[in-house]
């Protein structure tokens, strides 16, 4: 029988061309992100319907809520990398991951937001303003929803996206907040207040301005960091390996502190970035212009 030998470069090619069992690793993390969506959208109704039934104090279900999501944003950040590591990126997987966002990220902060900050308000001092603050929950937590799908879109369809302020070029930065991080700082608010929903109208006031601000850095187009640059293969310094371990000690015994804080300054550094920004071009602009030096004759 004759043998026919293939070219070494399509040898090579198909040596290199990842298993099609490959493919189903990130999909799989997607979809283990879904299910945390789905499962902390059933426990915002079962915490509710607790606390409707004569539960006070710290709701369980509304804990369980927030740690999915948290547990999500891990996920999130994971199957993109996998992906990337195991060269099994597409175009399904992408789509995919967008809608697995859409229901985990979005929706599912979006009702834990309005359960835990909204929905149980005691207006028995200030009836008059029961109406207004829950259609401004209802609206502000729709418009998380919304600004969150929408930066979803953007990200889908904008080839290579460049911030207003674009920071330095060996970085990779997003165009606005990522909606995990935005799911994140609720689930960190959520689960650093032990739990206990919301019943002082002026503290809820503060919980719907905190979305409306998540809502508008979604959308907005200033700067923050992706750390996509950052390897997971490459070998760190002692000193990184020192750092890791002293951060999984905290967050393991200091998690609601230790989490919140994590949140309130990624979320925040996009807005210092800016501000910083501004404040910089505003004193070159009133700074006068330097005088030539007259030499000495």
């Amino acid at each position: 029988m004759t043998k026919f030998n293939l070219p070494s470069a399509l040898v090579d090619k198909q040596s290199r061309r990842p298993r099609r069992a490959a493919y189903a690793l990130p999909t799989l993390f997607t979809a283990g992100n879904l299910y945390l969506g789905f499962l902390s959208i059933l426990k915002c109704l079962e915490g509710s319907m607790a606390v409707k039934g004569g539960l006070v104090g710290s709701v369980p279900q509304f804990e369980v809520a927030a740690k999915a999501i948290g547990i999500a944003v891990v996920l999130d950040g994971l199957d993109g990398r996998i992906a990337r590591l195991t060269g099994t990126e597409s175009d399904f997987g992408r789509e995919m991951d967008s809608l697995a966002d859409v229901i985990t990220f979005g929706i599912a902060p979006a009702v834990l937001a309005y359960v835990f900050g909204i929905q149980f308000v005691d207006f028995t001092s200030i009836p008059a303003i029961h109406d207004n603050l829950i259609r401004a929950g209802v609206f502000f937590c729709f418009l998380f929803l919304l600004c969150g799908a929408s930066r979803l879109a953007r990200f889908n369809v904008v080839t290579n996206p460049v911030p207003k302020n674009p920071g330095r070029p060996d970085r990779k930065y997003f165009v606005g907040l990522p909606i995990p991080a935005a799911a994140g700082m609720v689930a960190a608010v959520v689960y650093a207040a032990d739990c206990v929903p919301i019943q002082w109208w002026p503290v809820a006031t503060a919980w719907l301005a905190l979305m409306g601000l998540l809502a508008f850095l979604m959308v907005s187009t200033w700067r923050y960091r992706s750390f996509k640059d950052l390897s997971l293969v490459r070998p760190r310094a002692p000193i990184t390996v020192v750092l890791l371990a002293s951060f999984i000690y905290l967050t393991l015994n200091y998690s609601q502190p230790v989490l919140l804080a994590m949140a309130v300054v990624y979320v925040g550094s996009g807005i210092v970035i800016r501000v910083g920004g501004i404040v910089r071009r505003l004193m070159k602009k009133t700074s006068p212009p330097a005088q030539p030096q007259q030499q000495a004759s």
